[in-house]
């Protein structure tokens, strides 16, 4: 088992206040969000991009080790996760998360890459946290 940490701190209203946030390996340190940066495209980060970072390297680390189980090694990964957030009701919810891969895997054709990639979609620690529809797109480079 492993536990690591992520913190956030926050001042002021909701469209007025400010916040950060902090990683405990020190990747991100009092990095700023807020309002604007979440629901006005303004600069800063928001909880739904680290989200779709956390989502596609986790599920990129899940590829690389089924890979290896199937006697394949990719040369080359890189996965975009599209989080969406809409309003729901009173509050909001994250209602799906895309993942796009474009990988360059010598000795797999696009059907053996979509195959594994499905499952390490569907085993990833962080696919497992969410209860939304999670799509998932392979290109093989």
């Amino acid at each position: 088992m492993t536990t690591t940490s992520g913190s956030a701190k926050w001042q002021g209203g909701i469209k007025d206040g400010k916040g950060a946030i902090s990683t405990r390996s020190g990747a991100l340190k009092d990095y700023p969000y807020g309002f604007a940066s979440r629901f006005e495209g303004k600069p800063g980060s928001n909880p739904e991009e680290l989200i779709g970072a956390a989502h596609a390297a986790c599920f990129t680390m899940a590829l690389s080790l089924i890979l290896g189980e199937a006697k394949l090694t990719a040369e080359q990964m890189e996965t975009k996760a599209d989080v969406t957030l809409e309003k729901q009701g009173e509050g909001f919810a994250i209602t799906s998360v895309h993942l796009t891969l474009n990988a360059k895997v010598p000795g797999a054709d696009k059907a053996k890459l979509e195959e594994l990639a499905g499952k390490a979609k569907a085993g990833c620690p962080i696919s497992k946290l969410f209860n939304t529809k999670i799509t998932l797109e392979t290109t093989l480079l």
